[in-house]
């Protein structure tokens, strides 16, 4: 597969994308990267039965898809996406009660664990994160780093020079590396804050939810039972802090009603 397109065209996009920064590479890199990396996820969990199908004949899993849908779409109709259009942001379940974690790939694939889903108390918690990862893939935070990692100057000699198969190794390399990569802090606060800035947006959730999240991740880590996600991701230690004042200086609501459709979203997958 050929991961670049001519550099006429890349060099007319790597002025800025529609969040304002210099991104070298074009937006069809994120999405053919995102392909690749869900290609791989889905071979992998599929082959252990674990990728739950969301056109499965058990109306339990597919009542389980619906809502969880309803949850990203209306993140995704906050306004505050900026790829909203370019990118299929699709959401799958893997089912491991084990497993506290959920990542989104570039180009705005998403996948979340039972156990997340599980050991979470309530929809505005498990909102906080979707919005988390949503971020991520939207700040368009993977190529950033590999970006960053390669340097410009290294890519372009690459591009000039037509070596489109050291081009395609290195993206194949870097596809491989993407599911429980880990972002620097700046990336980590970026997301949070987009987290905050998603949900308050809908006017539906508490906008500090991932805050409620970390609280919880805590919690397991005090108990010696370090989460998947933490693996991933830095500790929470000011993080939820930093949520909070977040949600405050915004002035977004920090409180819902009742979760009974959350409950009913577990009962759904035997959680």
């Amino acid at each position: 597969m050929a991961f670049f397109l001519l550099s006429s065209v890349l060099f007319t996009s790597c002025g800025g994308d529609k969040n304002g920064d210099a991104v070298f590479f074009p937006i069809d890199n994120d999405l053919q990267l995102g392909l690749q990396v869900s290609q791989q996820v889905d071979s992998a969990y599929g082959s252990k039965g674990q990728l739950l199908n969301r056109n499965s004949s058990n109306t339990r899993t597919r009542a389980a898809y619906a809502h969880l849908d309803a949850i990203v779409e209306r993140l995704l109709e906050s306004g505050e996406v900026s790829y909203r259009e370019e990118f299929p942001w699709d959401v799958k379940i893997i089912n491991d009660p084990e497993v506290q974690n959920a990542f989104a790939t570039p180009g705005g694939h998403i996948y979340v664990f039972t156990g997340l889903i599980k050991y979470l108390d309530n929809e505005d918690q498990l909102a906080g994160v979707l919005g988390h990862e949503i971020a991520h893939a939207d700040q368009r935070h993977s190529i950033k780093q590999l970006q960053k990692q390669y340097g410009i100057s290294v890519l372009t000699k690459l591009i000039l020079g037509n070596e489109s198969g050291n081009l395609e190794r290195i993206f194949t390399q870097v596809g491989g590396q993407l599911v429980g990569l880990k972002f620097s802090r700046d990336y980590e606060r970026e997301a949070d804050e987009y987290s905050v800035r998603y949900l308050g947006a809908t006017d539906f959730y508490a906008c500090d939810g991932a805050a409620g999240f970390f609280q919880k991740m805590q919690s397991l880590e005090s108990k010696g039972v370090p989460p998947e996600f933490i693996s991933t991701h830095p500790a929470p230690a000011n993080r939820i802090r930093e949520i909070q004042t977040r949600a405050q200086e915004q002035g977004c609501k920090t409180s819902t009603a009742s979760n009974t459709g959350y409950q009913e979203f577990k009962r759904n997958l035997g959680l």
